[in-house]
C-alpha cells in the first residue's frame, strides 16, 4: 500500500537521507528539508477567461506560448503581463469529434532558431489526418506561415471519441516525443475493451489502432528532429532503442510506446530521458464479464514497452476475449503473450510482454492509493522538478520537491508530487497545495527555466468556453510572507452622519513575531488614520470603499476592503405565527403567519414588493438541522448538497448542455417514467451510455444508493420548477406535501422586502420560518447533553 502522504517532517528527514548531493547540501547547512508550508506558495493568474486550453510551453525567457482546441495560438509576455493571439489555425474543432489545435512545444534550441511545433488536425479530400508541423517565429513576434514544415502525419477516422493524445515533448537527445489516441469509439463495449471484429464496425476495435504495431496511433512515438532539416526527403530519422527496429515486418519504427488509450499530456525527464503520462483509462465502474473495471494510469518508461491496451489495463489486468456478435466470453489475454487476432489488424499479430501502469486507480477508493480519493476520474501527466540552486529566481520551487514528477487529475482537481527512489521506481506520493490550490481542471503544468509551476486549467465544465479557464502560475516564498489584512465592523449600512468603529483585529501574519503597522483610508483615496481599531464619521450619504493596508517590518503589505453604504438602512421583515411556529404535525397542518414590514425611509410600504413564497424540501443535509427562524443556505437540499459535492458540474450544467445533456432536459425526458428514479440512481452508479449521445457518463461507485437517489430525485424535480408562487403577506396555508410521505423534510416559509433606496441605492432584507416534523430522531436534536 502506498505512503501515507501527510507524514511530518522528521518522517520527511528520514526518507530524503539519500546521496543526493543537493539534500547532502542542505542537511549541512541546515536547511530544513522538511515539506513547506502551504501558505509559501502563491498562486498567480496570468491570463484568463480562455476557450478550452490545451498545451503550453515555456521559453528559456519566460514567455509562455498556449494553445486553444479551436485554433488559437497565445503568447503570454511577463515584460509587459499581456497575452495576444499569435495566430489562429484552421483546425477541424468540431465538438462532436474533439478535434483540433492540441498541443504545443518549443525546440530545444529555441533561444538561437525560434522553432515551434504544433499539433493539430486537418483535412486533405475525404482523409482527416494529426500533423506535427514545425514553424519559425519571425523577428517582429509573429508566426511566420510559410515556415511550415510537417514533420509526421498521423490518419486517423472521423469517429465520435476524445481520444486524440496530442502532447509533444523532447528528451536530452533531441528527440521528439509525441502522444496519439486510439481513436475509438468506447461507448459501446460496455465500458471494457472495445475489440469489437464485426464487420461495418471498424472504429469500434482498438485491436486496429493501439493493439496494431503497423498502426501510429495509440502510441507514443519517439523520432529525432535535427536542428538544420533538409530542403527534401524525410524531416526526422528514427533514434535506437524503439521499441520496433527499422524494417520489421508489420511494424512501424516510430513506436517507442504501444497498447496506448488516450495518453494525455506526456513529459520527459531533462536529466533522465524517461518517458512519463498520464493514460485516461475505460469507463466501467466494476468487475464484470467482459474483465476488469476501468482505471486511470500514471505511467513511466524507462525504455520502450507495450502498456497493453485494449487487452490489459492497470497492473496488466487481462480482458476477457469477447465475441461482439453472440456477446459470448473466451479465455483472459496472456499479459506475457499477448497477441492481436483481429482482422482489422494490419500489423505483426505477437506483440510484446505488458509492462504495468506505475499508478492505477479506478473511480472507487484505490486499495493501492487511496490517498487519491473517489469520483470521476481523468488522469493529467505532468513534468518533473529538478532543483537548480544556482537560478536566480525569487519564484522557485524549494529543493523538497527536487526529482519529483507532478501529477493531477483533470476530474477531482488535485495535484500530487510523485516520489521515486534511487532506481527511478515508484516510492510514494504527496499533495500539493491540498488547501489553497482552487485547481480548476488542470490540463497541463510545465516547470519555466525560473524553476516556476506553470498550468493551464480548463475551467470548470468539459466542452464550453468556461470563464474560469486560465493560464497560472505557482510560485514559492522562501523569506518573509506578507501579512493578510481583515477588516470588521459591526455597522456597515446607516444615515449620515454615520460613526463606524472599525477593527483589524482578524488581520495576521504568518511570521510571529513580525510588528505590523495598520493605515486606513476613508473617503476619496486619501490616507487617513494609523490606528489598529479606529472610528470614522461619514458626513454625508454616499457608498464609500474603506480600504486597510497592513504592513510588515520587511514592508510586504497585505491589503482589504469594506464598502459602507450611508443613506439608508435596512428594512425590518418579520414573519409572526398565531400558531406554532417550529413544528408541522402528521396529518395536514393549518399555518397562518403575518408578514410585517417597516422601514425608515419608507413612509408606505408598497405590498407588491413584499415577496412570500412556501416550500417544501423532502430531505434535508444531515449538517442542516435548522428549525425556526433560520438562514436557508443552498446545501439545504440533500440531493443538491450531494450533487454540488460530487463531480456532477465537470459535465452537466443546469439549463445548458456541456459534454453531458441540461439537467433541466433529463427532468423532462423522465418527469412521468414511474421507474426513472431507481433506473437512474443505478445509472449514476455504474456509468454508462448511449441515451444522450456517444459520450458515456462516468461511474460513482463511492456514492450510496440512497446518495444517488437523492441526487436523482433533485434533478427530476427540475422539470417542474416554477419561480416560487407569491403569496399575499397574511394568510393561512395548508401544509399538506409532506402527508404520506416518509421522508423527514422541512417547510420553508421566505419573506423578503426590497426598500426605495433611501438617498443611495435599495436594500434587501429577508426573514425564514423553519418548520420540522413534531416527531424527531434523537440525533437530530438541537442539544445534547450527558450522551
Amino acid at each position: 500500500m502506498a505512503a501515507n502522504p501527510l507524514r511530518n517532517a522528521a518522517q520527511s528527514a528520514s526518507v530524503f537521507a539519500t546521496n543526493d548531493p543537493i539534500r547532502q547540501s542542505l542537511a549541512m547547512t541546515g536547511d530544513s528539508i522538511g515539506a513547506p508550508e502551504e501558505n509559501r506558495f502563491t498562486k498567480t493568474v496570468l491570463s484568463n477567461d480562455l476557450n478550452e486550453p490545451m498545451e503550453l510551453a515555456v521559453a528559456p525567457d519566460g514567455r509562455v506560448f498556449f494553445v486553444e482546441r479551436g485554433g488559437k495560438f497565445y503568447m503570454y509576455d511577463p515584460a509587459t503581463r499581456k497575452t495576444r493571439v499569435l495566430h489562429d489555425f484552421p483546425v477541424k474543432a468540431v465538438e462532436k469529434y474533439l478535434n483540433g489545435l492540441l498541443g504545443i512545444t518549443i525546440d530545444p534550441d529555441f533561444a538561437k532558431n525560434n522553432h515551434l511545433y504544433f499539433f493539430y488536425t486537418t483535412t486533405e479530400g475525404e482523409q482527416t489526418k494529426q500533423l506535427i508541423s514545425r514553424f519559425t517565429m519571425a523577428k517582429d513576434g509573429s508566426l511566420d506561415l510559410a515556415s511550415e514544415r510537417v514533420i509526421i502525419d498521423v490518419p486517423i477516422d472521423l469517429e465520435v471519441s476524445a481520444h486524440t493524445g496530442g502532447s509533444l515533448a523532447w528528451d536530452a537527445h533531441r528527440n521528439l516525443f509525441i502522444s496519439t489516441g486510439d481513436n475509438t469509439v468506447p461507448f459501446e463495449s460496455n465500458g471494457f475493451a472495445p475489440i469489437d471484429q464485426r464487420e461495418n464496425r471498424l472504429t469500434f476495435d482498438a485491436q486496429r489502432s493501439a493493439g496494431n504495431p503497423n498502426d501510429l496511433r495509440g502510441k507514443i512515438l519517439r523520432i529525432t528532429v535535427p536542428t538544420d532539416l533538409p530542403a527534401n526527403g524525410p524531416a526526422y530519422t528514427i533514434p535506437a532503442g524503439n521499441l520496433f527496429p527499422k524494417g520489421t515486418p508489420g511494424t512501424r519504427p516510430e513506436i517507442y510506446v504501444m497498447g496506448c488509450r488516450n495518453p494525455y499530456r506526456i513529459s520527459v525527464d531533462p536529466v533522465t530521458s524517461i518517458l512519463y503520462w498520464g493514460e485516461i483509462g475505460p469507463d466501467s465502474g466494476t468487475d464484470g464479464p467482459q474483465g476488469p473495471r476501468g482505471y486511470d494510469e500514471f505511467n513511466q518508461a524507462k525504455k520502450a514497452g507495450n502498456y497493453g491496451w485494449p487487452y490489459f489495463v492497470g497492473d496488466s489486468k487481462p480482458y476477457y476475449t469477447y465475441d461482439f456478435a453472440s456477446k459470448t466470453v473466451g479465455p483472459l489475454f496472456d499479459p506475457n503473450a499477448p497477441a492481436n487476432p483481429s482482422p482489422n489488424n494490419t500489423g505483426a499479430k505477437t506483440l510484446p510482454p505488458v509492462q504495468k501502469a506505475m499508478i492505477w486507480y479506478p473511480y472507487a477508493k484505490s486499495t493501492e492509493y487511496p490517498e487519491l480519493g473517489t469520483g470521476g476520474r481523468c488522469a493529467i501527466g505532468g513534468p518533473v522538478y529538478n532543483y537548480d540552486a544556482k537560478a536566480k529566481s525569487a519564484g522557485k520551487l524549494p529543493a523538497y520537491y527536487d526529482k519529483a514528477i507532478f501529477v493531477s487529475d483533470w476530474m477531482r482537481n488535485w495535484v500530487f508530487a510523485v516520489r521515486l527512489d534511487d532506481q527511478q521506481n515508484y516510492q510514494r506520493m504527496e499533495p500539493f497545495m491540498p488547501l489553497g490550490g482552487n485547481f480548476k481542471r488542470p490540463v497541463d503544468m510545465e516547470f519555466g527555466a525560473d524553476g516556476v509551476l506553470y498550468m493551464l486549467e480548463y475551467g470548470s465544465v468539459y466542452g464550453i468556453d468556461n470563464t474560469d479557464a486560465r493560464l497560472v502560475k505557482v510560485e514559492f516564498n522562501p523569506g518573509n510572507r506578507a501579512p493578510v489584512a481583515r477588516i470588521s465592523a459591526k455597522d456597515s449600512i446607516g444615515l449620515a452622519p454615520m460613526t463606524v468603529a472599525f477593527s483589524s483585529e482578524p488581520s495576521y501574519d504568518f511570521d510571529k513575531g513580525d510588528k505590523l503597522t495598520y493605515q486606513w483610508q476613508f473617503v476619496g483615496g486619501k490616507p487617513g488614520v494609523a490606528e489598529r481599531n479606529p472610528s470614522y464619521t461619514f458626513a454625508k450619504n454616499g457608498v464609500y470603499k474603506v480600504i486597510l493596508t497592513v504592513t510588515d517590518p520587511s514592508g510586504r503589505r497585505g491589503r482589504d476592503t469594506m464598502e459602507v453604504k450611508v443613506g439608508n438602512t435596512m428594512p425590518q421583515v418579520a414573519i409572526k405565527t398565531t400558531t406554532n411556529s417550529t413544528f408541522f404535525f402528521p396529518d395536514q397542518t393549518p399555518l397562518a403567519y403575518i408578514v410585517d414590514v417597516s422601514d425608515k425611509e419608507d413612509k408606505v410600504i408598497d405590498k407588491k414588493k413584499v415577496r412570500v413564497a412556501l416550500n417544501y424540501i423532502p430531505k434535508i443535509a444531515d449538517n442542516e438541522q435548522a428549525m425556526g427562524h433560520q438562514p436557508i443556505t443552498a446545501s439545504y437540499n440533500l440531493g443538491k448538497n450531494l450533487m454540488a459535492a460530487s463531480d456532477c458540474k465537470a459535465c452537466h450544467q443546469i439549463n445548458s448542455k456541456s459534454v453531458g445533456p441540461a439537467y433541466v432536459e433529463v427532468s423532462k425526458r423522465y418527469k412521468n417514467d414511474p421507474t426513472a428514479v431507481a433506473k437512474l440512481a443505478n445509472k449514476v452508479i455504474v456509468g454508462g451510455g448511449g441515451v444522450w449521445g456517444e459520450h458515456a457518463m462516468s461511474a460513482h461507485p463511492q456514492l450510496s444508493r440512497e446518495e444517488a437517489t437523492e441526487i436523482v430525485k433533485y434533478v427530476l424535480s427540475l422539470a417542474d420548477a416554477q419561480p416560487d408562487a407569491q403569496l399575499p403577506a397574511t394568510g393561512t396555508l395548508a401544509l399538506k406535501d409532506h402527508v404520506g410521505k416518509k421522508e423527514r423534510g422541512r417547510y420553508i416559509l421566505t419573506a423578503s422586502y426590497t426598500d426605495n433606496g433611501g438617498a443611495i441605492t435599495p436594500l434587501t432584507q429577508q426573514q425564514t420560518l423553519v418548520l420540522r416534523p413534531a416527531r424527531m430522531q434523537g440525533n437530530e436534536a438541537d442539544q445534547l447533553h450527558n450522551i
